[in-house]
């Protein structure tokens, strides 16, 4: 599979009428904002969201999940795309220190007191 040099993989869950839906989208790695995926969800010339690592659910079934490597849904099929978390980094060296550094600043803030 390609890696994709000029996007980042974000997790997210698509539900449908019929089905729940886990994978990855990929968004732009430069841009002005931080409506990536709303960006992409939101392009008059996007007729399908390509997604990877896919899990499909049937709803109202107590199969087990179909997966597929890459699938693209037809837009007008979705009802919701929400990002199960932030950007899925696999980078090591500054997405790990950027976390450590978040998580620290975060620590410090519930140490503080309010006033």
């Amino acid at each position: 599979m390609a890696k994709h040099i000029d996007t980042i993989p974000v997790e997210v869950n698509i539900l449908t009428v019929d089905h729940d839906i886990k994978g990855t989208v990929h968004v732009a790695k430069y841009t002005n904002s931080n409506r990536d995926l709303t960006d992409l969800l939101n392009d008059k010339e996007r007729r399908f969201l390509a997604v990877t690592n896919v899990e499909i659910y049937a709803k109202n079934s107590n199969m087990p999940p179909r997966r597929y490597n890459f699938l693209e849904i037809h837009m007008d099929y979705i009802l919701l795309v929400h990002p199960t978390t932030q950007a899925v980094f696999k980078e090591t060296g500054k997405a790990q220190e950027d976390i450590a550094r978040f998580r620290e600043l975060r620590y410090k803030l519930g140490q503080t007191k309010p006033f």
